[in-house]
């Protein structure tokens, strides 16, 4: 089965091992994903807004795959304050509202950064690599 590794070019890729999102068949995996530029927190202190953010750096992660938003399956929403709920919520339907993949949302202790508030992984199902 054919393979395709795609990278953000962030340097903690290499150092952990791992790749922004895989293509394997049909199916894209998309890495948990943060609201991030480089250094710099996207929306620091706004649910919404890094949600926001996360969902259009998924999309794009998805178009180099030859995927879209239109091929998401599921998601999965990692969140530091469960009461943000419909902030994160309303962003995510914003993306996803005619889409309606599976999904879920959960609180957790913390992320990498406590800057972080929400941290998102997807995956697409799509036609076969040709090749």
């Amino acid at each position: 089965m054919q393979r395709l590794n795609i990278s953000s070019g962030a340097p903690w890729e290499s150092k952990v091992g791992y790749s922004r999102a895989v293509r394997t068949g049909n199916v894209v995996e998309v890495s948990g994903t943060v609201s991030v530029d480089g250094e710099k927190v996207i929306g620091q202190g706004n649910a919404y807004e890094q949600t926001k953010h996360i969902l259009a750096k998924i999309e794009a992660v998805l178009v180099k795959a030859g995927a879209s938003l239109h091929d998401v399956v599921r998601t999965r929403m990692y969140v530091t304050d469960i009461s943000q709920w419909e902030e994160i919520g309303r962003a995510h339907g914003e993306f996803f509202q005619a889409i309606r993949p599976a999904t879920t949302m959960v609180e957790v202790s913390r992320l990498i950064d406590p800057r972080l508030l929400v941290e998102i992984e997807a995956t697409a199902v799509v036609p076969a690599l040709k090749g």
